[in-house]
């Protein structure tokens, strides 16, 4: 069937086609034995292992202000970032907390935490120097270089108001927001930077949830008895979101009507910025909660066209919207075009969408076992990601169930959830997470997710937040082994974090190719380097990077070094 057809098959029945449950040369396979999984495996060593708060120096927690009324916003939160924030190349961590809202005064009061990475495993709090301690009831946080400078900047996402921290280069931010013109009011969950009109500078899409605030609680639970539990979204009106286009003096623009953005209201949790039909112009997948997930496909010229229903990724596939949460983009199958994957609550498994190259899609997640899996579990972060090194990009996902009290009502549910890890052998993707390390076998009331280099090994490793509990950093042994190189890309004339850029890889007889993606997960940011992983092959014969347009510039560099990380400027070459 064509698009024209299935767009308008799709109108005539009202449903989606959300894919078929087709089975394609990427099937689902069972849980390998001990010892298949790399060569971690085979030493008995966990993938990942959890680094305790006595190791790391990370002693901050997340505080949701539980409280008897049953805020929802209290069940969401919260993000977290891994950045080079002082530009010493070694990822630094960022972490969300609540704090003073109009449901909320906690006293002491509450704040963010930035730790500073001392290169030897262990973190300082450096909060109150580096002046980021947020000042509400905070969500998420997008990590972007705005104004080109050559420093992170910081997006903090809250209940009530959002905060600019422009980076001043000296360990220090400035909160401006308001000569920014960028507060977002409301409830803003995740957001993304990336430069939807090719203009060099980054844009900035913030999420916006319910419309929601004290006065708007409702009550959810026995009204014989008054007992309480927390809401389901359905019951709060949907909102838009925003779009902030860059003018390059330090201010944005709110754009969100005349793109085609604000006239599609939902319940945004994630979004991912990725190009779904190779046109060089950015994308945005946003997964809503109780209703349709919207993909705007960016039509150039400051447009954006909703197509999620005729793209199959709106619906269930019986054509029922779902609680969608987190989400990320990559080519698993490196047929060249972007998948897309979004986490869902409880009853209604996780999709997988795979690409068709029409601007349509598939959720194959049935046929590969991920669905069936996660059929009682709710999800939220989730990022794909190559853990091992062998050049296959991998998926981990993080779990809880947003109502704190769900297991008084509903069976086989639990609050607390494991963390899933999927390896993709190039062929399948198969549920690791039993034999991957003694942090799977927990639970966790997990919610952000963001993954990161922290100790320069090459292997990348993982943060995830915990709803009112300490955040959990993991260690990645599984790459123990395998070659890889680690590259860090800086745009001249394309915008200064190079989102968009093709990379593409040789390494004798290994062949890759990688979207350099924005955002995804849940409410978080992550290491700007891509890691390229060549398994064990000793050296990287050519490796290719087409730079986003306004550049487009294409450059290639042979004969590479590998186990070691490398900046590439655009025009400039390595430095």
């Amino acid at each position: 069937m064509t698009r024209s057809k299935r767009r308008e098959f799709l109108k005539a029945i009202g449903v989606s086609l959300a894919g078929s449950l087709e089975f394609h040369a990427f099937p689902w396979s069972p849980l390998p034995q001990a010892g298949q999984v790399g060569n971690v495996r085979a030493s008995g060593k966990a993938l990942f292992e959890r680094v305790p708060e006595s190791a790391s120096g990370i002693t901050w927690k997340h505080s949701n202000g539980r409280s008897p009324e049953y805020y929802l916003p209290e069940t969401t939160g919260a993000g977290c970032a891994f950045l080079d924030y002082d530009n010493d190349g070694w990822m630094d961590i960022y972490l969300v907390n609540s704090g003073k809202c109009d449901f909320f005064d906690p006293q002491p009061a509450l704040r963010n935490a930035l730790y500073h990475n001392n290169r030897d495993g262990t973190f300082t709090d450096v909060t109150e120097k580096a002046g980021v301690g947020g000042g509400g009831y905070g969500m998420g946080v997008a990590v972007g270089d705005y104004d080109g400078d050559g420093w992170p900047d910081l997006y903090v996402t809250q209940y009530g108001r959002s905060i600019l921290y422009h980076n001043n280069g000296n360990g220090t931010f400035s909160d401006v927001t308001e000569r920014a013109r960028v507060a977002a009011p409301g409830w803003a969950s995740s957001a993304v930077w990336f430069d939807y009109d090719n203009d060099g500078r980054l844009d900035l899409f913030v999420c916006r949830f319910v419309e929601f605030d004290k006065s708007k609680n409702k009550f959810c639970g026995n009204e014989k008895t008054g007992e309480r539990y927390y809401c389901i979204p359905r019951v709060y009106p949907p909102a838009r979101s925003w779009l902030f286009h860059n003018n390059g003096d330090g201010t944005f623009t709110d754009v969100s009507m005349e793109s085609g953005i604000g006239k599609a209201l939902g319940k945004a949790w994630g979004v991912v910025a990725t190009d779904i039909n190779n046109d060089g112009w950015m994308d945005l997948l946003v997964a809503n909660d109780t209703v349709a997930n919207f993909l705007f496909a960016n039509r150039g010229h400051g447009k954006f066209q909703e197509i999620g229903l005729e793209a199959g990724v709106a619906y269930s596939q019986d054509g029922r919207a779902r609680s969608g949460m987190g989400v990320d983009s990559a080519d698993y199958d490196q047929d060249g075009s972007q998948d897309l994957f979004v986490t869902n609550v409880d009853q209604e498994m996780y999709s997988l969408y795979r690409n068709h190259r029409d601007e349509t899609f598939d959720d194959v997640a049935g046929t590969m076992g991920i669905g069936g899996m996660t059929r009682l579990m709710s999800g939220w972060g989730v990022k794909f990601f190559d853990y091992d090194n062998d050049g296959d990009v991998d998926l981990f996902i993080a779990n809880g169930h947003p109502d704190d009290r769900v297991e008084e009502h509903t069976n086989n549910v639990a609050y607390r959830e494991p963390l899933l890890l999927f390896h993709n052998s190039g062929k399948a993707f198969q549920n690791v997470s039993a034999s991957a390390g003694p942090v799977f076998a927990e639970n966790f009331a997990a919610r952000g997710l963001a993954i990161g280099d922290f100790n320069n090994d090459g292997a990348v490793d993982a943060l995830v937040s915990v709803n009112n509990g300490a955040p959990v950093l993991l260690k990645n042994n599984a790459a123990q082994g395998n070659h890889w190189l680690g590259v860090r890309l800086m745009g001249k004339r394309a915008n200064p974090d190079a989102i968009g850029a093709r990379i593409a890889w040789q390494a004798d007889d290994l062949k890759r190719s990688r979207l350099k993606t924005g955002g995804g997960s849940y409410l978080s940011a992550h290491d700007p380097r891509e890691v390229l992983g060549i398994g064990d092959r000793i050296k990287i014969d050519r490796l290719e990077i087409r730079w986003p347009q306004p550049s487009g510039r294409t450059e290639v560099f042979t004969e590479l070094p590998v186990d070691r990380y490398i900046t590439i400027v655009e025009g400039a070459g390595i430095k």
